[in-house]
């Protein structure tokens, strides 16, 4: 068979060291929706954890905005100010009522709630006040649309948040299959010591909840219909096994730099939205842990990141980790 080049761009990237895991949670901002009297799938999932974290504490946060209240001819200020009172000592005492069976099992927790049309950036405002070491949110559907033009809190989040991101949806199911998704070649620009972090960080989240661990990582040869050139028309094949053997090289690399030689691994072939969401039925995952960087407004519009377009697609949770030293490029 012949032996086919591989693409500048996937060259293995020099060794990294491995990071410490910042998995060692003593505090955990936790965003309850104030809106509903439903249960709260982040509140689940926050009193799940402190099972396996008994020394973490918890903040709970209500973000609220009611645009009858945010001005207008028909009321003076002073009536805006005491009805916005009102309902943040409202919410207050909402937070409180949660808070109640979990201080009885002798968790300690604190309560804040605030007033503000863009929930994205209060939250990423309180990460900023209480330095949680992870913020816990419950995340739904979202309409590609609102992607597109940035206005999801969610996507601002996985964008701009600098602690460990948890997107809740299912609060009530426990961790007992975690899977982290890797990029040794780093073709979506992630720092090489990234990885690293997130394997790292997955080991000891599943050591500390007793779930299993699965590494994948995703590679996608260029289409048959797309090859224009003339040798790799002739061998498709070949090239396609090259690119293969190319990734579960760097994949296997990147297992040794990790101390992770023994973990279990899968290498899918696709693109990641669609083999991970897919891997993730078949195996029963409950968690799936992801880097993200942050881009500008335009790459995120026209591009957008592998976790925000695998928010939709996969059924569990999702983690969002930071690189080392990340700080939010947007915040004043």
């Amino acid at each position: 068979m012949k032996t086919h080049g591989v693409p500048l761009h996937l060259q293995l990237q020099p060794a990294p060291t491995v990071g410490d895991s910042t998995m060692n949670i003593r505090h955990m901002l936790v965003v309850v929706d104030p809106s509903t009297e439903d249960k709260q799938p982040c509140l689940e999932r926050a009193a799940n954890l402190c099972r396996h974290y008994p020394q973490a504490r918890l903040t709970l946060l209500a973000c609220d905005y009611v645009p009858a209240l945010d001005g207008g001819a028909l009321f003076e200020s002073t009536g805006l100010e005491k009805a916005r009172a009102s309902l943040l000592k409202h919410n207050r005492e909402l937070l409180n009522k949660l808070a109640e069976p979990l201080r009885a099992k002798g968790i300690e927790v604190e309560v804040d709630s605030v007033w503000g049309k863009r929930l994205d950036r209060h939250i990423l405002q309180a990460a900023q006040k209480w330095q949680p070491d992870l913020v816990i949110k419950t995340t739904h559907h979202h309409n590609p649309l609102k992607r597109l033009f940035l206005t999801n809190t969610d996507w601002q989040l996985i964008r701009h948040c600098e602690a460990p991101l948890w997107l809740v949806k299912r609060g009530e199911q426990s961790i007992t299959q975690i899977c982290a998704a890797v990029d040794p070649l780093h073709v979506d620009d992630k720092p090489a010591s990234l990885d690293l972090k997130l394997i790292s960080d997955a080991k000891t989240l599943a050591e500390e909840t007793g779930a299993s661990l699965n590494l994948v990582h995703c590679y996608n040869p260029l289409p048959r219909t797309m090859v224009i050139d003339a040798t790799l028309v002739v061998d498709y094949q070949g090239y396609a096994d090259d690119v293969k053997k190319h990734h579960a090289e760097a994949l296997a690399e990147l297992l040794k730099r990790a101390n992770a030689d023994n973990a279990q691994h899968q290498l899918l072939e696709g693109y990641p939205e669609e083999a991970i969401p897919n891997m993730i039925e078949k195996q029963g995952i409950n968690l799936l842990v992801m880097g993200a960087i942050s881009r500008s407004r335009l790459q995120s519009a026209l591009i957008g990141h592998t976790a925000e377009r695998l928010l939709d697609e996969v059924s569990c949770d999702l983690l969002i980790i930071k690189p080392d030293g990340f700080s939010d490029p947007s915040k004043p």
